[in-house]
């Protein structure tokens, strides 16, 4: 083995470590996160700009950018002073993350059912409005987080279809009484 493969070799392995490490960081970067624009104080959703964050992230510490915010494309030459939020505890805006937490410890408003572990990827949970319809998450604009929150009820992924069917197809639902309880 010569002196240039042993180069070779090392450079090849720093080059895997670089690109395990800019996986790894876009792997954890990706979604919709929620922070408070400076300007107006108000909630907005960003996405962060992915290939920025990956490699600066392999040169040192992390840097993000924006790569998309709600009030773009009005406002997209801001200086992006929301990214404070976002560099202090990036995990915690996401918006998956604020969803996750608000379920736990809450029940089904319908079947009285706790929430376990969440399946954002499948069996999503969905909310209540006022209005009596059942909305799944990805169906509602993510700056609106805070707000739906405080407004509307928790529902499991189940309840949702039912309610969904019963809404878009009432002439097939046959509505029967609960059975009375069994004698003892």
């Amino acid at each position: 083995m010569t002196y240039a493969d042993v180069i070779l070799y090392a450079l090849a392995v720093l080059l895997v470590l670089a690109a395990w490490r800019a996986g790894r960081m876009v792997f954890e970067l990706r979604g919709t996160r929620l922070a408070t624009c400076p300007e107006t104080g108000r909630t907005v959703a960003v996405d962060l700009d992915l290939k920025y964050s990956a490699v600066h992230s392999v040169f040192g510490r992390n840097q993000f950018r924006l790569a998309d915010c709600t009030r773009w494309p009005e406002r997209a030459g801001c200086g992006q002073m929301c990214l404070g939020d976002l560099e202090a505890a990036p995990h915690d805006c996401l918006a998956r993350t604020i969803a996750t937490e608000w379920y736990a410890g809450k029940e089904c408003v319908y079947c009285r059912r706790p929430f376990g572990e969440l399946h954002w990827h499948d069996h999503a949970p969905a909310v209540l409005g006022a209005d009596r319809i059942t909305r799944r998450w990805k169906d509602l604009p993510a700056e609106t987080l805070p707000d739906v929150m405080a407004t509307h009820y928790p529902v499991c992924w189940n309840c949702h279809i039912a309610e969904t069917f019963r809404r878009e197809h009432a002439d097939l639902v046959i509505e029967r009484p609960a059975p009375p309880p069994p004698l003892l």
